[in-house]
């Protein structure tokens, strides 16, 4: 790969090239959830700017509602996700939260997840896009159902939240929620890999 400027730098024992027009090496990012969903759209998204990402995952206490109902009940859990995860594991070079969220209109529920990560000196934060749920859907929500939950009833599916989630299962699989969050990861990201404008 070509590049006008290198350096290399040591990070926690592991060599670390820095690219100025190309991408990073060896740069560890930790998944403040357990989900193979968050996990995958993470490892996907920091892959198209870095070389080598190493991506490892931890259970952390969002503190909020297992089923956030707003926008920003849903921003605050994946805040502090992040948060959490890198008090827990400090030796990363970023951390991502990822929360996945409802919130009503006049029409009923949409639902959508916010994705923040932090780096060691940068952040950034994305929403999701938003679809609406099947009235069938949110009858079960208000009945305190979680959405993963109440997709699994509807749909007659299993742990539907670690596999395509409700967007999957709207789609026809066209969209899956690793899609949908991956989307996000990029645009969160966008602070991160554009710093000097930021």
């Amino acid at each position: 790969m070509n590049s006008s400027w290198n350096s290399t730098i040591s990070r926690t024992g592991i060599k670390m090239k820095f690219l100025f027009f190309g991408k990073y090496i060896f740069m560890k990012v930790i998944v403040a959830s357990g989900n193979p969903v968050k996990v995958n759209a993470t490892k996907a998204g920091f892959s198209a700017y870095f070389d080598e990402v190493i991506v490892e995952s931890c259970k952390v206490e969002s503190g909020v509602s297992d089923q956030p109902m707003t926008d920003a009940e849903t921003l605050e859990g994946a805040r502090n996700r992040t948060a959490n995860a890198k008090k827990l594991l400090p030796d990363a070079d970023f951390w991502v939260g990822i929360e996945g969220g409802v919130e009503r209109n006049t029409d009923g529920l949409t639902a959508f997840a916010w994705i923040v990560i932090h780096g060691k000196n940068i952040s950034g934060e994305s929403r999701t896009t938003t679809f609406m749920l099947p009235k069938r859907v949110t009858d079960l929500i208000d009945e305190g159902y979680e959405l993963g939950v109440a997709n699994d009833m509807i749909f007659n599916e299993h742990n539907s939240k670690q596999n395509s989630g409700a967007v999957g299962l709207l789609t026809q699989n066209t969209i899956t929620r690793t899609q949908l969050y991956e989307q996000a990861v990029h645009l969160a990201l966008i602070p991160v890999i554009n710093k000097k404008m930021y």
